[in-house]
């Protein structure tokens, strides 16, 4: 990345009051693990989650986009205190619109971060845009911001932290840990 690129992401980022979540190949690494009942098991990184809770007491908002629908993501999404959860989205640009009118927001004031073509509609409309190195290619170029870190190694919490920095809020974020 550029750095013209990266001051544009920066500048992008601290705009952000809403920062929405794709779910499988984000705050997962993609991977759906079956049991012998039929049981879907997914792993979140809890880097991740501790980011997430940083901007939520920063004043950004949180929520969640996904297409698939699972009682696993809701139980992660209150652990977490993300207000919304929209699930069973299979037209993100549907949700979004939903979100918008929800909250107020505008489609500028919104971060989205997503891995594969079902995302590009949201991708493509707000703020800020995020993706992972192991996301599709046509998403990676379509996005202002590409994390180091993949999906599900903490590639949200990354995203969180460069969030925070751009908003001149991350050494107030980490000073409680340092007292």
């Amino acid at each position: 990345m550029s750095d013209a690129m990266r001051a544009d992401a920066r500048a992008r980022a601290a705009r952000i009051r809403l920062m929405i979540f794709d779910v499988d190949g984000i705050l997962t690494d993609g991977s759906l693990q079956y049991g012998a009942e039929g049981e879907v098991v997914k792993s979140f990184n809890v880097l991740d989650g501790l980011g997430i809770r940083l901007l939520q007491q920063s004043g950004v908002g949180t929520a969640i986009v996904t297409a698939r629908k699972s009682e696993i993501v809701a139980r992660r999404a209150a652990e977490l205190g993300i207000e919304h959860v929209l699930q069973g989205v299979h037209d993100k640009r549907t949700g979004f619109e939903d979100l918008l009118a929800r909250t107020g927001i505008a489609a500028a004031e919104c971060g989205f971060v997503g891995d594969d073509w079902i995302d590009l509609p949201v991708l493509t409309q707000v703020g800020f845009a995020a993706s992972v190195p192991n996301a599709h290619p046509e998403v990676r170029t379509r996005v202002h911001y590409v994390t180091a870190a993949g999906g599900g190694g903490g590639a949200v919490r990354e995203l969180c932290d460069f969030i925070l920095r751009a908003q001149g809020n991350y050494e107030a974020a980490l000073a409680p840990y340092l007292r």
